[in-house]
Formats: structure tokens, C-alpha cells, sequence
């Protein structure tokens, strides 16, 4: 599907991988609405690249209709869906005073990283189906994963379980949707310059980036960005976590 006049939505558009996916999307003709629990975040993306910003929580129904509908009446139907919305955060399962992890901390991550996940991908496919198919497409969906879904740290429990979830439903709703002709595919990203990473100091980031074996640096989202835009252009996509990581194990 070529981007051009095509309606996206991005969630998590405000910051990090979604705005730069947004940028790279907007770049090529597309029709943008972010969207973001951030507001301000989200009007600032909105306002540069001339879209509709969306202040919403992926996790509540309600909000995430009414965001679509609002794309919708600005735009048209959304036939591209990036989901980028997510939040992690590190505490180990029983730590050396014995303090165990919270139940509900772990299913706020959860909640977020994989409810928000379908949460939003039935929603859109839902209002996706009524329209006329382009060629041989309907749309095409693009989740975001982690390295972490395979390989996740002692202290990342339910970041990594909530990854893993985005992978397992990958190949599912792809045959799910394949009726509609609607592909779904996830990118599964490695260590990258996000606000999370970018907050903390330069030695350490430096650190993490020379893990990698090559290029040993941390991912820009504008690789990021450039690999979901070529997931919306190659038809024959579809059911597939791609991993983009450096070879980093």
C-alpha cells in the first residue's frame, strides 16, 4: 500500500518511535492522527505535520473509539494502524529485603502494553472492514514488540510478558484479518534512542549501545520509522515480528 492520501493512526505518536514513524509517514503523503495520553505531546506532533491530535488512554474503549472517529471525520477511515503506545519500568520479582513485585503494577503493564495492544487493533480493524478495499489491501496494521519478548532482564518481568503477548497475537490476527485483507505485522526493537533511554546519563547510554555487536550504538527511531514504513509498502508482509536490534542476543 502506498502512503500517499492514506489515513494513519499512531498511538503513542507523541514522542519516541511513534513520532518519528508519524514524521516518516507524513513524509510520504500520509493524513496523521496521534495519538497520546500526553496531550501537549500530541498536539506538538499533530500541529508539525498538519494532523489531529488525540489525548487517550489505549486501554479505555471508549476513548479509543471516539479518537478513531474523530481521525475519521477529519481524514476518512484510517487503513494504517501503528501502535506504539507502551510503558515499562524494572523491579525484580523478590528483591534481597524480600519486597515482592505488585500484583497490580504488573497488570498495569500488561493492561497497557498488550490490552492497549488489541484494544486498539479490534477497534480499528472494526472500522476498517466497511470500506472498499485499495488493489488487494484493505489496510495494515504494525505493532511494537521488544527484543525483550525473547530476552528479557531479571528485573523486567512483566515488560517482557506483555511483549511476548504482542508477538504471540502477531500471527493470529494476521489470519484473523486475512479475510479483510488487512495485514498485521510487529517490529520488535532493540535498545533505542527513546525518552525512556534518553533520560538516562550519556556513559551509561553509551554503555547499553556498545552491546550491540553492529552498529554498536543505540537504534535512532528514525530506523524504526523507515522499517514501518516499508511494512505498509510490501504487500507480501503480513504474520511477522521483525526483529531490529543489531543482532544484539
Amino acid at each position: 500500500m502506498q502512503l500517499n492520501g492514506v489515513a494513519v493512526f499512531v498511538t503513542g505518536g507523541g514522542s519516541g518511535l511513534g513520532a518519528a514513524t508519524a514524521r516518516a509517514m507524513a513524509a510520504k503523503g500520509a493524513k496523521i492522527t496521534v495519538l497520546d495520553q500526553s496531550k501537549g505531546n500530541a498536539e506538538k506532533v499533530a500541529t508539525e505535520l498538519r494532523g489531529v491530535a488525540i489525548e487517550a488512554d489505549v486501554t479505555s474503549e471508549e476513548q479509543v473509539k471516539a479518537g478513531l472517529a474523530e481521525a475519521e471525520a477529519a481524514h476518512g477511515v484510517a487503513r494504517v494502524l501503528v501502535n506504539c503506545a507502551g510503558i515499562g519500568g524494572t523491579q525484580r520479582l523478590l528483591d534481597r529485603d524480600g519486597i515482592i513485585y505488585p500484583l497490580e503494577k504488573f497488570l498495569r503493564i500488561i493492561s497497557v502494553n498488550l490490552g492497549g495492544t488489541f484494544n486498539c487493533v479490534r477497534l480499528f480493524a472494526q472500522r476498517l472492514v466497511s470500506v472498499e478495499a485499495i488493489g488487494e489491501e484493505r489496510g495494515v496494521i504494525i505493532n511494537t514488540a521488544s527484543v525483550a519478548a525473547f530476552e528479557g532482564r531479571g528485573d523486567g518481568i512483566p515488560y517482557a510478558a506483555s511483549k511476548a503477548g504482542v508477538v504471540g497475537l502477531t500471527l493470529p490476527a494476521a489470519r484473523d484479518l486475512a479475510e479483510y485483507k488487512i495485514r498485521v505485522n510487529t517490529i520488535a526493537p532493540g535498545s533505542f534512542e527513546t525518552p525512556l533511554l534518553l533520560g538516562l546519563p550519556e556513559e551509561y547510554r553509551k554503555r547499553i549501545g556498545e552491546l550491540v555487536p553492529h552498529p554498536a550504538r543505540l537504534g535512532h527511531a528514525s530506523e524504526f520509522a523507515g522499517l514501518a514504513v516499508h511494512i505498509v509498502e510490501n504487500g507480501m508482509l503480513n504474520g511477522e515480528t521483525i526483529r531490529l536490534d543489531g543482532a544484539y542476543r
